[in-house]
């Protein structure tokens, strides 16, 4: 059975480094060594391991190289992974890298530096007025060439932040770059974003990036998967004891949840889906496409052997606000839609009751004009050193709360006029910030419009256009 491709771009020093946690994991899952020799033993690990994998044979040896390009503006990130454990496991030519940087400014990335840097790699099949106008541009070559050697494209997953400079910016232009792209390849994969929080923020104006992110992504991308540090730090330090979380201890949660979501592509099961049908039942209008992932189990490793863990159990905790990835209370919003993916040994019906009992239980959460809103995939495959576990993407109204608190952030600086003359000097109009303020304000409102929204409203507007 042919594989469905995807093609991972990991932009910046965030999208890097968690690139190189998720390659580190799917090796583990696929059973590959760190130079992409397969050591494994069960027939279930090869059988669709093309779906980010290229086979190739060298020496007589064969090898599974990513299907992967990685970016940045500064060589130092990609130096590093390139000289690290799994650094050989990449094409040399996959390595993409400017000289300067774009120094946690989003207008750097979007219009002068990260725009040299991404123009010069892209075949140009129509001349552009501006020089960060991508949407005339076709293909980068190096993602060219690897899309070419692929017999049924699926779509793009990109890994990049919101809040730096080369991440929230190129990670803007390359999705409207391929945001035009022929519609045969489907919804652009899930692109996990972190967004602004101070526990872990490096940058004063990650506000201004992460809203101008925001402002390009709701054009731009079909599935976005929304992953806040403050929610990835609170589960380190609360749920998991760590003392002192490090950004490879985050970096470790949202590479869970990756794999967790392309499971279902990469390994059969009961019930199974694929991204494109997660896009298709998730996504009930185009502008709300910002979905909160969760996982489960988490436990420390001290009580690793103490827990016992049944399906409802399971269910339960995904949509625990403990075991989301994004630092907002679904209780305060309405569940649109959501898909669960469960990992082991799982009888269908058992997964099916535990889920409609969860929403019958708690049926004020959920919209009641969205009938059978929570999907079920079952993939016999768990992850490397567990027995059971589960992922779930809500696309729930509470996700307005991530935006409201950086939008606020956002406005407290943008009024008086803060940090803008670094983003002007790359070239930026100052309007953009209005619009990306005006479009995040339009956002919230919908969340917060099919929040209240009822059968009985839909009843009304029937009767009065009768």
């Amino acid at each position: 059975m042919s594989s469905r491709e995807i093609i991972n771009l990991q932009v910046g020093q965030a999208g890097n480094q968690v690139g190189e946690t998720f390659w580190k994991m799917l090796l583990a899952e696929h059973g590959l060594d760190y130079n992409g020799a397969y050591k494994g033993s069960d027939p279930l690990q090869l059988q669709r391991v093309g779906v980010y994998f290229t086979e190739i044979e060298s020496g007589g040896v064969q090898r599974y190289v990513p299907r992967s390009t990685q970016i940045d503006l500064e060589a130092g990130v990609c130096n590093r992974l390139r000289s690290g454990p799994i650094g050989g496991l990449f094409r040399p030519d996959t390595y993409v890298t400017g000289d300067p940087g774009a120094g946690n400014n989003w207008a750097k990335g979007f219009y002068t530096e990260g725009a040299e840097l991404i123009d010069s790699l892209l075949v140009r099949a129509i001349p552009s007025r501006n020089t960060h106008l991508l949407t005339q541009s076709i293909f980068k070559e190096t993602i060219r060439k690897q899309g070419e050697a692929c017999d049924a494209l699926q779509g793009f997953q990109l890994i990049h932040s919101l809040g730096g400079g080369t991440g929230s910016d190129d990670g803007a232009m390359l999705k409207l770059a391929y945001s035009h792209r022929n519609t045969q390849i489907g919804c652009s994969p899930p692109s996990p974003s972190f967004h602004h929080r101070r526990q872990v923020s490096e940058t004063v104006v990650e506000p201004y990036n992460a809203m101008l992110s925001v402002h390009q992504l709701l054009d731009t991308s079909d599935l976005t998967i929304c992953i806040d540090n403050e929610a990835l730090y609170n589960i380190t330090s609360g749920t998991l004891k760590i003392k002192s979380p490090a950004f490879p201890d985050l970096n470790e949660l949202v590479a869970k949840v990756m794999c967790g979501v392309s499971t279902s592509l990469r390994f059969p099961g009961q019930l199974n889906g694929d991204l494109r049908k997660l896009g298709m039942n998730l996504i009930p209008f185009p502008r709300l496409h910002f979905l909160m992932p969760s996982y489960a189990p988490f436990y420390s490793n001290a009580s690793q052997a103490y827990q016992g863990l049944s399906i409802p159990e399971l269910t339960q905790a995904l949509f625990d606000r403990k075991n989301l990835l994004v630092a907002c209370d679904p209780r305060f919003g309405r569940y649109l839609t959501a898909a669960t993916i469960f990992r082991g040994k799982v009888a269908s019906r058992e997964a099916e009751v535990a889920v409609h009992d969860l929403q019958m239980r708690n049926s004020q959460h959920f919209v009641e004009w969205i009938p059978d809103n929570v999907s079920v995939s079952l993939v016999s495959v768990p992850p490397a050193g567990q027995k059971l576990a589960a992922t779930a993407l809500s696309n729930s109204t509470a996700v307005q709360e991530l935006f409201t608190r950086t939008l606020g952030a956002f406005s407290a600086m943008y009024k008086r006029g803060a940090f803008l003359h670094w983003y002007t000097g790359e070239g930026m109009d100052p309007m953009e910030f209005s619009e990306a303020e005006s479009n995040t304000q339009d956002l919230i409102a919908e969340y917060q419009q099919y929040q209240e929204a009822s059968v009985a409203d839909e009843e009304e507007y029937f009767e009065e256009e009768e």
